[in-house]
């Protein structure tokens, strides 16, 4: 970053506008930024640090808002501050406007405007500044973005602060924490800490929830063990509960699966009970079914042997029906045989009924005889077809030639017509081109004189108003002079008066007895006394401030006649004599003959288009003449061909056509003609063909009526079967067997008929015995059942809960790890594990590398300000609490031996500091991204310094300005004004104080 200028209105102690060009400042390398104490050289840090900020360095904050305007500054004066500079390759110009009080514009009293910001950036190719944003917020972050640094780390980067860091170096560790953990902003590594505490009370949390969770389902598989199951003596959180529980858990178990083995065996033989009473009655239920079963198989026996002889008729039915089976196929063959016989005979008929009279009797043969004649004559008639299209063709195509020479004709004529007055339109449009040339260079000589008329006009007025000020401020400066020797006078004439009567004033403060302070005696007979119109000092002191003051408005007054009076000259040179009025009025003429030279000029573009169009206006006619001059040519011997060809078609066609209208209607004469001998002979031959069928399909019927035992073909025909009857016959065969077959097989079953030679059994008192012992054996069961639902049900209650315990343990166990492992994390980096030997925070840890880095960088410049003597450097040595501070000494070479930074003098604190504040300063630099400054500022401390050292001390700072790097020096010690020659001077005054820039040679 590299500042280029500072803009200071009403801001601290200046009461009026200031300007500082670093720009001048920074040229030399090193500066000095000196006055006496209390006129504000460190406001100018301060101003810088607010324009881009929005607030003031370290405790000074205190004095933001309205207490930022200064008290000297008039009452209609808004404070502001403007900082110009560069940043990340970037022009760029940041205003701000604290909130003030101002007096109402209306009225008494006053009212209070906001704060204002406005940042600007320079486009360099364009040369103008460009509204970036006037929001407060967007501003900051700009500028933060760009630094890359808060204002701590600025103000500690940029304006290396007043006394800061000797307290930095002599500091505790605990300070010296808080400052480098601002600079460099480790709060994310104290929130790492933090993270990591709540992390491991978190995890703890829910382990103890888990836990609890998991002793509420202990309790529960106790109350489901019935008290079987003792329970661990301990609390969530506690370790080994889960492996005691799970150890209680798989005890009551085993007891609960004991008790459904014993529930499970007396069921088994209540089962059996029950089992033999139901089989005793099962085995009389069916001895008593199987007797009934027999008697209904005897009674079935005889119904079937009354049906025999239906049976077997059926039987001789159905064996007929499948041997006129056989003949159907022969049958229906002759019925299609003999349909399609008569279908053909009537196509035929009416075939025949559309031929003429002379062909109604022929043959098949005879009518595709003459159906070939007529195609073989249909065939001769394609050649004149094709004669007749193209006859067609040349006719159209001799129409279209006429209609083409008319064509060329119109364009032959109207291209005549038009390049006949071609001369006369082209010299036109050559002249309108020529005039608004002419009048183009006119415009661009009369826009030269425009220009220089504009500028002198410019000038001219300039000079009229810096002659009307020149006057007012030669006035000025006359009464300013008077009234300056005026005040000095009068302040002279005070000072002689209180010469004359200085020995008054002396005798007034003469005791008895004391000495007096001009001869020593302690006697003082004949003490002086005041006269009329003494001055005292406090008179005089007015008069003088009065002289200075009004010599100051003098000084201010002659330098403001010199500018005006150097713009005045510079003016007259440029607009010479020529008075103003005269040079408007050859302004305004300069300005209608260019007005009216841009109007004509305007026309050459059209006028140049319109003479190229009428340039190919002309080549387009030429051509289109030409191709119609070629065309005629070629059209004469094209229409002779096609009036030949055309006379030769209608000949050949007059012959072709016969006494039809043409050779299309003769065409379709033959074709109809060809379609009905063609239909006639197919019809005919079909015909033949189907009667020679139907004789063949009468001898296979009577063939296959023989072979299968029928007399007749018709008998066959009756003794067919169709579907429906044959299904119903089938059926009541099927029946019949199935029947027979069922009956045979009950007779035949050994048991069944075992049964039917036993006495009848009483079912009513077997099942009335078998019913008494089952009930008996149900009540056993029922008491079996109800013992082994319980055990069973304890057992799933008991296997449901430990698996949920199980199950429980096991989403436990990843926490369980987590929790562990954070809480070794979160001891470790709080400082409190045994693994953290230095008992060291994180936090603390990173800026203790941050310090190493800080003391070795700030090492290459102590040694060099030391004469090579001292090198700082970081100690880890526990420090409060037992555990690692951050710790700074110094070694020193001359003795060897490593000590506190506290047992340095006040000059070796000084540059020690110094280095350490320059090291600082690369350290936070890097670490903000390596944002280039091109700008420091090193405020006081230097009085401390010997000659000696001093020398080494700027050397050091000399070597900053390498890659074009400046560096300011805030000091009132006179020997720096002698060694840097470029300088800026703070100067107090009753009004505010006031900056002066000089290069001192």
């Amino acid at each position: 970053m590299r500042l280029h200028r500072l803009d200071i209105t009403a801001f601290g102690p200046f009461g009026g506008s200031q300007t500082v060009d670093f720009d001048a400042l920074s040229s030399a390398g090193l500066f000095l930024l000196h006055g006496p104490t209390g006129a504000g050289k460190t406001s100018v840090l301060d101003a810088v640090c607010y324009a881009l900020y929005g607030s003031v360095p370290g405790a000074r904050q205190s004095g933001q808002g309205t207490a930022l305007r200064s008290d000297h500054a008039a009452a209609d004066t808004r404070t502001e501050v403007t900082l110009d500079f560069t940043v990340a390759g970037r022009r760029l110009e940041i205003t701000r406007q604290p909130p003030w009080e101002r007096p109402k514009k209306r009225g008494t009293g006053t009212t209070l405007d906001k704060a204002q910001s406005r940042l600007r950036e320079y486009d360099p190719a364009t040369g103008v500044w460009k509204d970036l944003s006037r929001s407060h917020q967007e501003i900051g972050e700009e500028i933060t973005q760009l630094l890359g640094m808060s204002r701590e780390q600025f103000c500690q980067v940029v304006l290396l602060p007043q006394g800061d860091f000797a307290r930095f170096l002599r500091a505790d560790a605990e300070a010296r924490g808080r400052l480098l953990g601002r600079l460099f902003d480790t709060r994310r590594f104290a929130e790492v800490e933090k993270h990591l505490a709540e992390r491991r009370r978190a995890t703890e949390a829910r382990v103890r929830e888990g836990d609890a969770a998991l002793l509420a389902d202990a309790h529960r598989m106790q109350q489901a063990a019935g008290g079987a199951m003792e329970l661990p003596n301990l609390a969530p959180g506690d370790p080994g509960l889960a492996q005691a529980v799970l150890t209680a858990a798989a005890v009551a178990r085993s007891t609960a699966r004991e008790q459904l083995t014993v529930a499970r065996c007396r069921l088994t033989v209540a089962e059996s009970a029950r089992a033999a009473a139901g089989q005793a009655l099962e085995e009389a239920r069916e001895q008593a079914r199987l007797q009934r079963r027999f008697a209904e198989a005897q009674e079935r026996a005889a119904r079937l042997a009354e049906r025999a002889g239906a049976h077997r008729q059926a039987q001789e039915r159905m064996e007929r029906g499948r041997k006129a089976e056989t003949v159907a196929p022969a049958l229906e063959l002759r019925e299609a045989a003999d349909a399609e016989h008569r279908a053909a005979a009537a196509a035929e008929a009416r075939a025949r009924a559309l031929l003429p009279e002379d062909l109604a009797g022929a043959g098949a043969a005879g009518l595709a005889a003459a159906a070939r004649r007529a195609a073989e004559e249909l065939g001769g008639l394609e050649a004149a077809r094709r004669a007749e299209q193209r006859l067609a063709e040349v006719v159209a195509e001799r129409a279209e030639t006429d209609r083409q020479q008319r064509a060329d004709e119109e364009v032959l004529q109207e291209a005549e017509g038009w390049l006949a007055e071609w001369e006369t339109v082209r010299s036109a449009l050559q002249a309108r081109v020529d005039t608004a040339q002419e009048a183009a260079t006119r415009a661009e000589q009369l826009a030269v004189r425009h220009e220089s008329a504009r500028q002198r006009l410019t000038a001219a007025r300039r000079r009229d108003e810096l002659a009307e000020a020149t006057e007012q401020a030669r006035r000025r400066a006359l009464a300013s002079a008077q009234e300056a020797l005026r005040t000095k006078e009068h302040w002279l004439r005070l000072k002689e008066q209180r010469l004359n009567g200085i020995a008054a004033e002396l005798a007034a403060h003469l005791v008895d007895g004391e000495p007096c302070a001009v001869c020593g005696a302690t006697e003082h007979p004949a003490p002086a006394r005041r006269v009329a119109g003494h001055v005292d000092r406090e008179t005089e002191e007015r008069a003088l401030t009065d002289h200075q003051a009004a010599d100051e408005r003098r000084a201010e007054d002659e330098r403001r006649l010199g500018a005006l009076r150097e713009a005045l000259a510079a003016a007259t040179a440029e607009a010479g004599e020529t008075p103003t009025g005269q040079l408007a009025e050859e302004l305004e003429e300069l300005e209608a003959e260019l007005e009216k030279a841009r109007r004509d000029a305007a026309e050459l573009h059209t006028a140049r288009q319109e003479l190229r169009a009428a340039e190919e206006e002309r080549e387009r006619r030429l051509a289109d003449r030409r191709r119609a001059e070629v065309r005629a040519a070629s059209r004469l011997a094209r229409k002779e061909s096609l009036d030949h060809e055309k006379a030769a078609l209608e000949a050949e066609l007059a012959e072709a056509r016969g006494t039809a209208d043409s050779v299309a209607a003769r065409a379709a004469q033959l074709e109809r003609r060809v379609a009905l001998l063609t239909d006639a002979a197919d019809a005919a031959r079909a015909a033949e063909e189907s009667a020679e069928r139907l004789k063949d399909a009468d001898g296979r019927l009577a063939e296959a009526a023989f072979r299968a035992g029928f007399d007749t073909p018709q008998a066959a025909a009756a003794a067919l079967l169709d579907d429906a009857a044959r299904r119903e016959l089938q059926q009541r065969l099927d029946a019949w067997q199935t029947e027979e077959a069922a009956v045979r097989a009950v007779l035949a079953e050994a048991g069944t008929a075992a049964a039917g030679r036993r006495p009848p059994v009483d079912l009513a008192a077997a099942e009335a015995a078998a019913e008494a012992a089952a009930a008996a054996a149900d009540r056993r069961l029922r008491e079996a059942v109800s013992a082994r639902d319980a055990a069973a049900r304890r057992c799933a209650e008991l296997d449901r809960l430990s698996a949920r315990v199980a199950a429980g343990i096991r989403r436990l166990a990843p926490l369980r790890e987590e929790h562990g492992r954070v809480a070794r994390l979160a001891a470790l980096t709080a400082g409190t594990s045994a693994d953290n030997a230095h008992r060291m925070r994180l936090e603390s840890y990173v800026l203790a590398a941050r310090l190493e880095q800080v003391a070795a960088a700030a090492t290459v410049r102590l040694r060099r300000m030391s004469s090579g003597r001292y090198t700082l450097v970081h100690s880890d040595d526990r420090a409060g609490r037992g555990r690692s501070g951050l710790g700074l000494h110094v070694v020193d070479a001359w003795t060897g031996r490593e000590r506190d930074t506290a047992t340095l003098s006040g000059g070796e604190t000084f540059f020690a500091s110094l280095a350490l504040a320059l090291g600082l300063a690369d350290v936070v630099t890097d670490e903000a991204g390596g944002v280039r400054l091109d700008t420091l500022f090193i405020d006081e401390g230097f009085g401390s310094l010997d000659d000696q050292t001093l020398d080494e001390v700027l050397d050091v700072l000399d070597s900053l300005r390498e890659r074009d790097r400046s560096v300011g020096i805030v000091s009132h010690v006179p020997d720096l004004r002698r060694r840097i020659h470029a300088q800026l001077e703070v100067v107090k005054g009753r009004s505010g104080s006031v900056v002066r820039q000089r290069t001192v040679v």
